[in-house]
Order: structure tokens, then sequence, then C-alpha cells
């Protein structure tokens, strides 16, 4: 391992290799444990997610509805609960998927907002986005859909005095791979620290379809470029961005790819800079 890899990976928390099925299963009860004691430290009782039909909204809400209803069970307070979103822009294409994630996830309470009024509106009313060329606009547009959808969820979460709960991971983070304050804006995180591989691994222990565990990762955010795989965006692949982390070697080229871009997205997971 070098200097960078074991700094970056000490910065992101980044949880060790799991050794065997125990081992997982030990990660899920400390995790639904997070959970729980975040929300009763905040004296709430509703958390609510967007599902997207990957797999790591697919596992993040999963744990999610199993942590209240342990919390119902052990208080006998039925309040506690979880509501899962469905965030689509018009039509979704892999509707399917966001099907079989919220069957899996079988949420307290399943609502669905489909975003693409609020976007269209606020994109037809910044004259900023006219003069850009259409990748441009079509990437920053991309953007405003992950803020509608952020805005969407805080405000069933507002409605209901809830928190929101994000997906971000390891491998999501060192690459800076989020939209500020977008699906990078949460109040708690409870898959933190672990590496793509390791949430597939927590996806498929909790009985996620294979389907849903193996499922090609997309942000799914671009018109141009629709369901564009996230290993596209990164130029390195999931199981290298993992190894990385997990201090093992990597080609050169893909280590300085994560390295270069982990230094690019600083900004981005130290909001907001002060004196």
């Amino acid at each position: 391992m070098s200097n960078r890899q074991a700094e970056i990976a000490a910065a992101l928390d980044v949880t060790p290799p799991f050794k065997d099925d125990a081992a997982v299963a030990k990660e899920v009860e400390r995790r639904k444990a997070f959970i729980k004691h975040t929300l009763r430290s905040a004296g709430l009782k509703v958390l609510v997610l967007g599902i997207s039909g990957g797999v790591d909204s697919s596992t993040a809400g999963r744990l999610a509805q199993l942590s209240v209803e342990e919390l119902r069970a052990e208080t006998g307070d039925g309040a506690y609960r979880f509501v899962a979103v469905r965030l689509p822009h018009g039509e979704q294409h892999d509707e399917a998927d966001a099907a079989a994630a919220m069957r899996f996830v079988a949420a307290d309470e399943e609502a669905t907002v489909n975003i693409a009024g609020a976007v269209k509106g606020l994109a037809g009313t910044v004259s900023h986005l006219a003069g850009l060329s259409e990748a441009r606009r079509d990437f920053v547009t991309g953007n405003i859909k992950a803020r509608i959808r952020m805005v969407a969820q805080y405000t069933i979460a507002n409605a209901y005095d809830g928190l929101v709960i994000g997906t971000d991971h390891a491998a999501e983070a060192v690459m800076g791979f989020f939209t500020k304050f977008g699906d990078g804006a949460c109040d708690l995180a409870p898959l933190s620290g672990l590496v793509k591989g390791q949430v597939r691994e927590v996806a498929r222990f909790l009985g996620a379809p294979e389907t849903l565990v193996m499922k090609v990762p997309t942000a799914d955010l671009e018109e141009l470029n629709p369901g564009k795989p996230d290993e596209h965006a990164h130029g390195v692949t999931y199981a290298q961005i993992d190894a990385f982390l997990h201090g093992e070697k990597v080609p050169a080229e893909a280590y300085d790819i994560i390295v270069k871009t982990y230094d690019k997205t600083h900004h981005k997971r130290a909001l907001p800079f002060v004196p």
C-alpha cells in the first residue's frame, strides 16, 4: 500500500474487506444500530430515501426499513417508519429495476414525485443555460435533477419531521461522484466507508435480487447519454477503485486517475470552506 492509498483510505474511513458471511452480518448489525441511534438521538421517528433502482439505494433502503421495524419492536412505538420515494424524471428507462428495488425494500410507505416539471421550470428560468453547448447544458441540467430530487426528499422529511438518508460510500466519495447539495446532501449516510463490492455483499446478504446486486451502476442524469455507466465517467472500474481503497496494487494508470480525481474533487468533500 502506498502512502497516498493509506492516507486516502484513512480519510474516507474505509471498511476493511469482509472475511466471511459472519463479518458481513456483523457489519449489517453495526449499521442498523447506527441508523437507529441517529434517529433516536435526533428525537425523530421517520426516515426518507429516494429509491433509484440501483444497488446503493436498494441496500440503504432495506437497512432503513429493518431499522425502523426493530425500533418499533424495541420501543412499542408504531410511529417509527420509513418512506421510500420514487423520483423519476418523466419516463424512467429502467422502470423494471426501480419496481424490483421497491419490492425488495418493502418500505412502510411509498411515494412517487416526478421531477420533470420542476427541472424544466427551473432550467427554463435560468438564462445562463441558453449560451451553453448542448453537451454542457445537458450536464448542468443533470445536476439540477440531482438537486431537485434532494429538495423533494427534504420536503417529505420536513412534512413528517424526519431525516433524509444518503447513499454515498467510499468508492463514490473517493471519485467525488456525487452532486454537491444534491445526492451528496443528507442527514445520515449508512453506507459510508464501504467500497462498491461491499455494498453488493451487504445487498446480497439482505436478500436483494441478483439483478439488483450486480446491476451496472449509473447516475443516469444525462439525456444525451441515458444510462451512462459510472465506470465510463470514472475512467476506471469499481473493482480497481475498491482494490485501491483496500490497499491492493492497481495498474499505474488507474492509480493516477484515482489520486488525481480525489485531489481535484476535494472541494466536494469539504463543505463549506471557511477562514
